[in-house]
């Protein structure tokens, strides 16, 4: 078995992303944006997940396994549309009211270059997602472009096994057809990336507080 160093110094040849906060733009960086949009005071929104996870007790739950990534959107949800003044909103609801209308500015534009660059490169691509048509529906994922990119797309909407549940990745692996040490994993949270180490993948933890330089270690990994 190869250590975890001898894994980082090859070549990745398939790139295998989380979609919410890698590929697309986090709510939580767009909360100034969302609190202007839903007439909020500004700074009423103060959980930031992976950026400030002290802010977050939610969040922090999650990471103990305590609730799942869905339990955490559907209560974010439900305190949305609250606070507006309309109950029972659903994280596809919560999402259709705070990303308006067009797909394609949901996605991160740094991220959809890189992924055009590595598929250019030969680099297979793929998605490894909890939550993508749950939470956006399938008429809006229909007009994202990006997704055409994609070589293949394990989404839990379908399958219901979430990450970090050792089969998601089996299958993400499988879809692929690459040996798991010649893919590189990317996901904005650690229990998710633990789970890729353990399948023996190369993993990139994502930092939402320093997206450009995430970017550029992913892109140094692939020699784009």
């Amino acid at each position: 078995m190869q250590t975890k160093t001898e894994l980082a110094q090859v070549r990745p040849k398939a790139l295998l992303l989380d979609f919410g906060s890698v590929i697309s733009v986090s709510v939580f960086e767009r909360h100034r944006e969302t609190e202007a949009l839903l007439g909020l005071p500004e700074g009423s929104l103060g959980w930031m997940g992976p950026i400030a996870p002290e802010t977050d007790a939610l969040w922090q739950s999650m990471q103990r396994d305590e609730i799942t990534e869905r339990n955490y959107w559907e209560a974010r949800a439900r305190e949305l549309g609250e606070a507006v003044g309309e109950p029972g909103w659903d994280v596809l609801t919560m999402l259709t009211r705070v990303r308006q209308t067009d797909p394609n500015a949901v996605v991160r534009p740094a991220m959809k270059q890189l992924i055009l660059q590595a598929r250019n490169k030969g680099i297979r691509v793929g998605i490894l997602t909890n939550e993508l048509e749950l939470f956006y529906g399938k008429e809006f994922l229909s007009r994202m472009d990006i997704l055409g990119e994609m070589e293949m797309i394990v989404d839990a909407t379908h399958n219901l096994i979430l990450k970090p549940d050792p089969r998601s990745y089996a299958m993400a692996i499988e879809a692929l057809a690459l040996r798991p040490e010649n893919i590189l994993f990317v996901d904005d949270q650690f229990r998710n990336i633990a789970g890729g180490v353990n399948a023996g993948l190369q993993t990139q933890y994502f930092d939402l507080r320093d997206i450009a330089g995430n970017t550029a270690a992913i892109a140094a990994r692939l020699c784009l």
